[in-house]
C-alpha cells in the first residue's frame, strides 16, 4: 500500500486542485510502478507559511518581498 505525503504551504489551494494532485500522485504509483489505485494513500497537509522556511527565512517574510 503506497503513501504519498504531499505537503503545501496554505495559499489558497482549491479542494479542485488538491483532487487534481490526488489524482496525479495515484496515477503516477499506478504507471511507473503499477501499483493499485485502490490501496494508494495521498495525503495533503497545507502548512502555513510562517511555519515554512526557505534558505534560512520563513515563506511568508520572503513573499512579502
Amino acid at each position: 500500500m503506497p503513501y504519498v505525503n504531499i505537503k503545501i504551504t496554505d495559499e489558497a489551494v482549491t479542494a479542485e486542485q488538491k483532487a487534481a494532485l490526488i489524482k496525479g500522485a495515484t496515477d503516477l504509483l499506478v504507471d511507473v510502478l503499477g501499483k493499485n489505485p485502490a490501496t494508494t494513500v495521498v495525503v495533503i497537509d497545507e502548512v502555513n507559511t510562517d511555519n515554512w522556511g526557505i534558505g534560512g527565512e520563513v515563506v511568508t517574510k520572503l513573499r512579502a518581498k
